[in-house]
């Protein structure tokens, strides 16, 4: 769309001239994808994602739930309350909130059917603490939306921190709102001693001390997120080995995958690079900078309808594939009404998480529903509603109080 536009626009600007009508589209095409994939910066793309991936055939997500059951499983609901801090945790490191949602319901699920745990409860543990994985940084979205809006990476992982926590804190309180209202539906599993707690903590302190590594890295200026990046595949591979989870063959797929992944993920924001050149040749961020003008509504308004048209799209849409089609649209209209990009950047991405378990294409819940073959997609779109309500409340909290986002960029670069 963006290439055949860009032709149709040069034929109406200069007329039917085939030479230049196919020149400037091509030349535009090809200055794209040259300058996309030799960008420094975007190395953290692959580099994050071969980290993950490696954290991954570590065998992290069991032992991060057995932290998490350690401290949490005693209590009502304790197992669904671990499943979503251990989420949190793996999504973190792992950062695609698909790979959580299916990894994380072959650990998680046997412990809470064990307990006896209504599947609405389980599952949606699994599919809400899944989504948190997309704005805990390291987030690989957040980093396509600096590339989007020229934002501060930096920032935007500083700026996803504090939501990112308080996702998972509200969750924790959907929970505990689901086994208050029926009992049943979460019995408390087995108390464990402090001695126990601490022995499962030694599983995951690696992977603990390379994410503050990696993170505290990066909020402290020590180094950039592209070098960052760097460091924590190197960790992640080094842990890998030493936990002797890593063969030749498993080290070839890890890097196979990586590599589809990564060339998955660039092709997208290439052809998303060249349909913003297109729109924006076309004017239509203008058009709708005029549209909003004239409406004469208060810019809060704005941002609402904004937020309204997101959680339509993420009824059809991916979330990689909305955001990358409608930032280019709609952060232009933002900054002009003198918001900030950051702030706009992580109310975009919670959206988005809303659009993961949002029915009818909750891209979380349909990846559980094929893992899990037992529990019909409406249970677990029923049980995920006080998460989706959780997340609305986070969402307003964010849009009305900004420094949630903002106080840690503020503090540590401006």
């Amino acid at each position: 769309v963006g290439f055949f536009g860009f032709s149709a626009l040069m034929g109406l600007e200069f007329g039917n001239l085939d030479s230049f009508r196919w020149t400037g589209p091509l030349s535009m095409a090809s200055n794209r994808v040259v300058d996309t994939v030799q960008e420094y910066s975007l190395s953290v793309i692959p580099l994050f994602i071969l980290m993950g991936n490696l954290v991954t055939r570590s065998g992290l997500s069991q032992e991060l739930y057995q932290v998490s059951n350690a401290f949490l499983g005693h209590r009502k609901g304790g197992l669904a309350m671990a499943t979503v801090v251990a989420c949190g945790g793996f999504s973190a490191i792992c950062g695609s909130s698909l790979a959580t949602s299916a990894t994380m319901s072959k650990v998680a699920m046997p412990s809470m059917r064990k307990f006896g745990y209504a599947d609405s409860l389980a599952a949606a543990s699994i599919a809400a603490g899944g989504s948190l994985g997309i704005l805990i940084p390291p987030s690989v979205i957040l980093v396509i939306y600096g590339l989007l809006t020229e934002s501060s990476i930096r920032e935007l992982f500083a700026a996803g921190f504090i939501p990112g926590i308080l996702g998972i804190l509200l969750y924790l309180v959907a929970v505990r709102y689901v086994v208050w209202r029926n009992p049943k539906a979460g019995p408390p599993g087995e108390r464990t001693s402090w001695k126990d707690r601490m022995i499962a903590m030694q599983g995951v302190w690696g992977v603990l001390v390379l994410f503050a590594v990696v993170m505290g890295g990066i909020y402290l200026g020590v180094f950039t997120p592209t070098e960052a990046a760097g460091i924590g595949a190197g960790g992640a591979f080094l842990i890998a080995l030493f936990r002797g989870r890593l063969t030749l063959t498993n080290l070839f797929d890890t890097l196979a995958d990586t590599a589809r992944t990564s060339a998955m993920l660039f092709a997208v924001v290439i052809g998303a690079l060249i349909f913003s050149d297109f729109i924006n040749r076309a004017g239509l961020p203008d058009m709708l900078l005029n549209f909003v003008t004239s409406m004469d509504v208060a810019p809060i308004v704005v941002i609402f309808a904004i937020m309204g048209i997101y959680v339509v799209l993420g009824m059809v849409f991916e979330s990689l594939s909305m955001m990358l089609l409608t930032v280019p649209v709609f952060y232009p209209v933002v900054a002009s009404m003198g918001f900030d990009l950051v702030w706009f950047g992580i109310v975009v991405v919670v959206v988005t998480e809303i659009s993961l378990i949002t029915p009818p294409v909750g891209m979380n819940v349909f990846v559980l529903s094929a893992v899990v073959r037992d529990i019909k997609t409406g249970t677990i779109f029923k049980g995920v509603t006080p998460f989706w309500i959780a997340d609305i409340v986070r969402l307003i909290l964010i849009i009305f109080i900004p420094s949630i986002a903002l106080i840690l960029p503020e503090v540590l670069y401006r």
